[in-house]
């Protein structure tokens, strides 16, 4: 069955609803490597509750909805399925814990050509349940890498946002080893990042990190290496090029532009995030 993209478009998804409390914002930040010094005087406000600072990044689990374009009527090859890009403008600080309304849409479907996929984007908006606040806006792009060809309109394109010099600051982030097993409790069940048997039958040798995992370390990383706190990030996007595994250096590589940053990521030589954007407008 091809792809139907006009089904995708039209696709109404129903409000999901959502409480958190500060277990889980504190969970969440552990998933994303603060706490590795348990007395970094950096990281205790995201890890105490007394005084607790969310992760702007945590809005990304969220109100999900779920494998929602597994459904056969949408004719996605669904194991070909993979989260390329993760890009979020973060409107307002996220409390410590409250109810909140995620309501999404596809915002686009765009053709490849045969044998290079279809991109969908799904746009989500996060608010307040009970005051109305938008905390942010979340886009997330999905390669369908076997369904391009249906004969939908190319994706626009995207000139590389990476500076050509040589970058103006680097840091290294050491991925704890538990890290999968943690994150995963922020709601991500994928037996991929926890099973090594279910990693062997994906062609990996030990389970692999989730993407949005790395998506959280970067939100630190770049920020610290800017000496900027992670809570004033007010936009973070980048495109996942690259597996990386529990345990892992990601050695980034940041250009600064005022107060927003483009960046990359690495395992040793080989690309793990590329095309990334941060920029820090005054939350925290």
């Amino acid at each position: 069955m091809a792809i139907r993209a006009d089904l995708l478009l039209t696709h109404e998804f129903p409000d999901a609803r959502q409480s958190y409390t500060k277990r889980d914002a504190i969970l969440y930040a552990l998933g994303a490597g603060l706490g590795a010094d348990p007395t970094d005087p950096a990281d205790l406000p995201f890890l105490l509750e007394d005084r607790l600072r969310v992760l702007p990044t945590y809005a990304v689990t969220l109100g999900s909805p779920g494998l929602w374009i597994r459904a056969p009527e949408f004719g996605v090859d669904f194991p070909k399925l993979v989260h390329y890009e993760q890009a979020t403008a973060f409107h307002a600080p996220i409390p410590p814990e409250a109810e909140v309304i995620s309501r999404a849409r596809v915002a686009s479907v765009t053709d490849r050509g045969p044998g290079r996929g279809a991109v969908v984007v799904v746009e989500r908006k996060i608010s307040d349940a009970a005051k109305g606040t938008p905390y942010c806006t979340l886009r997330q792009t999905l390669l369908l890498r076997g369904d391009g060809g249906f004969g939908g309109g190319p994706p626009a394109h995207s000139p590389s946002i990476i500076p050509d010099r040589e970058p103006d600051a680097v840091a290294t982030f050491a991925v704890d080893p538990r890290a999968a097993l943690i994150y995963r409790l922020s709601g991500d069940w994928n037996p991929l990042h926890a099973d090594p048997e279910a990693a062997k039958r994906a062609g990996f040798d030990r389970p692999i990190l989730h993407g949005l995992a790395s998506y959280a370390v970067a939100g630190v990383a770049v920020a610290r290496a800017l000496g900027a706190s992670p809570a004033a990030l007010s936009a973070l996007a980048c495109r996942f090029t690259g597996i990386v595994f529990p345990g892992d250096v990601l050695s980034f590589r940041i250009w600064r532009d005022a107060s927003a940053a483009t960046f990359q990521a690495f395992v040793g030589d080989r690309k793990a995030l590329d095309q990334g954007f941060a920029s820090f407008g005054g939350l925290d």
